[in-house]
């Protein structure tokens, strides 16, 4: 009785963790390493306007950038003016004439950077030929997104602003609004900036246009204008590493009686490495000696 007792436990444990062993996967373990680069643009102007024709009849829309860069690697721009075409009567239009306009965007896996210069610059819109919508002194704008720092946004305007041919003071508690009689309306943002924990953005100044020149043409003009734009974005961190796999060791068990333990050999096998073949090995073994075990006990019970 305590023969076939014994036996058919030990039977039992044998052939199930031989199956066990043979069924059960390796494990793996994956990691990237490196991080990615950073992000960076710049621009000096950016316009988007809707200019209405014949009395609002025909809308052309009229999109116009100056010096706008990006990177990964290395960019950088210096023009200093842009026009548009086939609207004043058929005649160009010079929307930016500057003395300094660059622009400058450079970004790798530690550090993204990018800055907007303007100075002595005048912005013109489809139907004022002769008065500028704005002229400013200087503007800046810089963006720096450094890996393991907080991300930084800055812009200045620099010396007199004047809207519409007046002269403004520009207040950074919210909108400064020009309007002219017979001539528009133009509300001016300034110096915005805003950044999170990864990315960085500065505009020196955003203006909102509408204008009714009435000349040319020309019956309405509304959009935007962005002067001086700088954008970052932080690096990506480098992925950690995984943990090294620690060595594995054959360990030896030794039976013992009812009331004793045995010694466990706790194995690990990551991925298909080179003890593979032994832990397979083994399972087939272990499964031998659990079928010669169930064997053994059905002769016993036929005794």
């Amino acid at each position: 009785m305590n023969s076939n007792t014994f036996r058919m436990p030990v039977a039992a444990l044998f052939a199930t963790g031989a199956v066990a062993l043979l069924c059960a996967p390796p494990a793996s373990a994956t990691g990237q390493h490196g991080g990615g680069e950073g992000k960076a643009s710049a621009v000096v102007l950016r316009a988007a306007l809707d200019v209405g024709l014949l009395n609002k009849t025909v809308h052309v829309p009229l999109k116009a950038t100056l010096n706008e860069v990006s990177a990964p690697a290395d960019a950088a721009q210096t023009a200093l003016t842009v026009t548009l075409d086939g609207v004043e009567g058929g005649q160009p239009v010079s929307v930016l004439r500057a003395d300094v306009a660059t622009s400058k965007a450079t970004a790798d896996k530690n550090r993204a950077e990018a800055e907007a210069n303007l100075a002595k610059a005048r912005v013109h819109v489809p139907g004022l030929p002769l008065l500028s919508l704005i002229e400013v002194e200087k503007v800046t704008s810089k963006a720096v997104c450094e890996a393991g720092k907080k991300p930084v946004a800055s812009s200045n305007v620099l010396g007199k602003v004047t809207v519409l041919g007046k002269k403004v003071t520009l207040s950074a508690g919210g909108p400064t609004k020009v309007e002219v009689p017979k001539v528009g309306l133009v509300s001016l943002e300034l110096s915005a900036t805003e950044t999170t924990s990864t990315t960085a953005a500065a505009t020196a100044l955003r203006l909102k246009v509408s204008v009714n020149p009435l000349d040319l043409n020309v019956a309405q003009v509304e959009g935007e204008v962005v002067l001086a734009e700088a954008r970052c974005e932080t690096p990506a961190a480098p992925a950690a590493s995984p943990a090294a796999t620690p060595d594995v060791k054959p360990q030896t068990g030794t039976s013992g009686t009812a009331g004793g333990s045995a010694t466990e050999a706790n194995l690990a096998e990551t991925g298909g490495g080179s003890l593979t073949p032994y832990v397979t090995g083994g399972a087939l073994i272990l499964l031998g000696v659990g079928a010669t075990a169930l064997v053994v006990t059905r002769r016993g019970r036929a005794s």
